[in-house]
C-alpha cells in the first residue's frame, strides 16, 4: 500500500512539473505575429513585421477604462521621463499602447488620450487600434484576457509587457497601482544594455 501512495505521489508531482514547464515555456516563446498591421492615432499603418528593432514596452487598455488603464498609461508617462534621462528612450527603446475596443477607439480617439497624457506628438510611442481579430491575436500571444460583459466596461487582465527587439515577450509587469516603476527601470536598463 505505501509503494502505490509513493508513486502516485510522484506521478501527480510529475504530472505538475510538467504543467508548469509548459505554462513557462508558452510564455517565453510568445512573439507577436509578423502579419499583423494595426493602425497608430495618425492614421498610419504599424506592421508588427517592420517594426523598428527596439525593446517594446506594450500596454492594453481601452481609454473608457476608469481605473486600471489610465493608472498605468501615466506611470508609464514618467518612466518615459526616467529613460529619456538615460538616453534610452527612443534609442533602445519605445513603448507600444493597444486599445481592446476598437469600435470606440478610433485613431482620433486614440489621439485624444495620448494628448491626454502629453505624448500625442511622440514618435516612439505608439497608440494602436484596428481590426478585433487582428488585437486579439496579440492579446491571445501574451495570454491577456479581456471581454466586454455588454456595459461597455470591459473586464481584463492586469499586465503590461516587456518585448525584446523581435517582439518576443521577455517579461509581464502588473498595471495599475502596482506598477513599481523603480522595477520596471531597472529590469529596462538591464535588458537594453
Amino acid at each position: 500500500m505505501k509503494k502505490i501512495y509513493w508513486i502516485s505521489a510522484l506521478a501527480m508531482l510529475l504530472i505538475m512539473a510538467a504543467g508548469i514547464g509548459y505554462f513557462i515555456y508558452r510564455d517565453h516563446s510568445a512573439r507577436i505575429p509578423k502579419d499583423i498591421r494595426l493602425e497608430t492615432s495618425d492614421g498610419e499603418v504599424y506592421d508588427f513585421g517592420k517594426s523598428e528593432k527596439k525593446i517594446k514596452l506594450l500596454e492594453f487598455i481601452y481609454t473608457n477604462c476608469p481605473d486600471v488603464c489610465p493608472i498605468t498609461t501615466q506611470r508609464m508617462v514618467h518612466l518615459k521621463k526616467q529613460l529619456e534621462e538615460r538616453n534610452l528612450y527612443g534609442k533602445r527603446i519605445q513603448f507600444i499602447t493597444i486599445t481592446i475596443d476598437p469600435y470606440r477607439d478610433t485613431p482620433d480617439v486614440m489621439k485624444k488620450y495620448a494628448e491626454a497624457f502629453g505624448v500625442a506628438d511622440d514618435e516612439n510611442w505608439f497608440f494602436l487600434t484596428g481590426d478585433r481579430k487582428e488585437i486579439q491575436k496579440i492579446a491571445d500571444t501574451f495570454q491577456f484576457q479581456y471581454r466586454d460583459p455588454g456595459n461597455g466596461f470591459y473586464i481584463h487582465s492586469t499586465f503590461f509587457y516587456v518585448l525584446d527587439e523581435r517582439n518576443r515577450y521577455l517579461k509581464k509587469f502588473p498595471m495599475g497601482e502596482r506598477f513599481d516603476t523603480r522595477e520596471v527601470l531597472e529590469y529596462l536598463e538591464k535588458v537594453s544594455s
